[in-house]
């Protein structure tokens, strides 16, 4: 009888520990059942989703966008947009990849003050942004606002005469005043527009040694493609060589 007794103790740890491994079983089977019955329980939502990979501080257009419905679980943040146009024209703060629902972390308005996360400035390729500045005189009496254009004229003074002439025609005011103080016009001291390289080192000139002052263009005769395609007499930074006196003087001289 004493070999059978010393083999039910030898078993006895293996019976243990198969109970204790079918409990484990048992227990992650149930673990699984309820997450799918929270998950089954989810409600569905529709929101605003990007259709193609959306790059940081580009603002958003329409046919980037789309409505899709997916599942929120209830205690989730209401951080997400069920409407297009309230994603249309914001500005992502960070890549957003395609299929990706849009939520108001990722976004901000394109004027807000974001520092370097500010969106880009509408400058068509080949082109740049410069700065010139303002006054009530100088500006039009600060009617001037984004999306205008202006023409420029200089006045020379030099060898005992005076004279002025239109130097540019149709430049596009991206901005009025710093970041800060976009979309008040009335209290900006500059203009950023866009122009060529080499009208930047003109503009420049003229800055330093004339008189400048601005006419606003009649909304009526903008025809202006956003598409604007690059100037084949300097179409990139590179093609600018520089002015002098003797450059200004051939370029325009009945100035002179």
């Amino acid at each position: 009888m004493r070999p059978l007794i010393s083999g039910l103790r030898f078993t006895r740890p293996f019976t243990i520990l198969g109970i204790l491994l079918a409990l484990v079983v048992i227990g992650a089977f149930v673990l699984v059942a309820l997450n799918a019955g929270n998950a089954s329980s989810s409600p569905s939502m529709t929101v605003v989703v990007a259709t193609k990979d959306l790059q940081a501080r580009v603002a958003i257009d329409s046919g980037s966008l789309t409505l899709m419905t997916i599942p929120v679980p209830n205690t989730y943040p209401k951080v997400y947009f069920t409407r297009i146009g309230d994603v249309q024209g914001l500005v992502p703060l960070v890549g957003v990849p395609s299929g990706q629902a849009i939520t108001s972390n990722d976004v901000a308005k394109p004027n807000a003050a974001l520092g370097s996360q500010s969106a880009f400035l509408p400058i068509p390729s080949g082109y740049v942004a410069i700065t010139i500045p303002t006054s009530e005189q100088q500006g039009v009496a600060n009617y001037i606002q984004p999306d205008d254009y202006i023409s420029v004229i200089a006045t020379v003074s030099t060898a005992g005469k005076v004279a002025s002439k239109t130097i540019f025609i149709d430049l596009h005011v991206i901005r009025v005043g710093t970041a800060g103080t976009t979309g008040s016009p009335s209290t900006a001291s500059s203009l950023t527009v866009v122009v060529t390289e080499c009208q930047a080192e003109v503009i420049t000139w003229f800055l330093d040694y004339a008189a400048l002052k601005y006419v606003l263009e009649s909304f009526h005769d903008y025809n202006h493609s956003s598409g604007q395609s690059p100037d084949p007499g300097c179409p990139t930074v590179a093609a600018a060589k520089g002015v002098t006196l003797q450059v200004i003087q051939a370029a325009y001289p009945t100035l002179f």
